[in-house]
């Protein structure tokens, strides 16, 4: 049975003290929920808001692929895993988009994190002008093929895939539920047919972009849809646990 996930990724925002302010109050609204949630805090804030953090666990937002050397203002995996995180996010939109990230150096990165030990949310999504031209499905299955080359079925199992359309993140607007799910049908297909049957079915698949209180449960009552990759809600505790009690009623868990 797949996991019902809601992740937040906090990006640029939180200091330590914020940061742990937060998670002190996600762990005492979370506390019974059988829901597993996850929080990306900044590099700077893992290490304090992970000795807090008991039901919620904790990852980071981006890593390199190398363990060490001279790579100025990077982290590794390592360092990572050492500092109480149990996830990474590979493959942002934004790492892609800002920072140039290409395919290649991305699956790097999704060898290393597997391979040191840390569970992977790769996310993947078009942009506005290709939902447009309707490549939607040429450039999630060029991302899918390219980021996980070179991995086994027994891989995907520490890997979580997060759609995000490009167009809906940190705009305001949301994908409708029916293109959410059509998108997240299409990648368990994809990963059926590059892994094996009950591949895609087992893939725990979110959903981000623009996710907050008022559309949770319409997309939560999409099938395919097993949870959220959340943005700015994730940042204030009330809306965040909003979410969740949204998305854990309609999961029925």
């Amino acid at each position: 049975m797949r996991e019902i996930i809601l992740a937040g990724n906090w990006k640029m925002h939180k200091t330590i003290e914020e940061g742990e302010s937060l998670v002190k109050c996600l762990e005492e609204k979370f506390k019974d929920s059988p829901l597993k949630v996850i929080v990306f805090p900044p590099f700077t804030a893992i290490n304090a808001t992970a000795k807090i953090a008991k039901k919620i666990k904790v990852g980071g937002q981006n890593m390199y692929f190398e363990k060490e050397g001279a790579f100025t203002g990077e982290v590794s995996p390592i360092m990572l895993k050492e500092a109480g995180a149990e996830y990474v996010i590979i493959g942002h939109s934004e790492r892609r988009n800002i920072f140039g990230e290409k395919d290649e150096l991305i699956n790097k990165k999704v060898h290393s994190a597997l391979e040191n030990g840390l569970k992977v949310v790769l996310c993947i999504g078009e942009k506005l002008e290709e939902r447009n031209a309707g490549k939607t499905e040429e450039v999630i299955e060029n991302e899918l093929k390219k980021d996980l080359d070179g991995l086994s079925s027994k891989d995907i199992t520490n890997i979580i895939i997060a759609y995000e359309p490009i167009w809906a993140i940190g705009t305001g607007v949301s994908a409708k539920p029916e293109q959410a799910e059509e998108v997240h049908k299409f990648i368990r297909n994809l990963l059926d047919e590059r892994f094996g049957d009950n591949v895609g079915e087992n893939t725990t698949i979110l959903y981000g972009g623009s996710v907050k209180p008022a559309n949770i449960e319409s997309l939560a009552k999409m099938k395919d849809i097993d949870g959220g990759l959340v943005g700015g809600a994730s940042l204030k505790c009330e809306s965040f646990f909003e979410i969740g009690k949204f998305l854990s009623k309609i999961k029925g868990l």
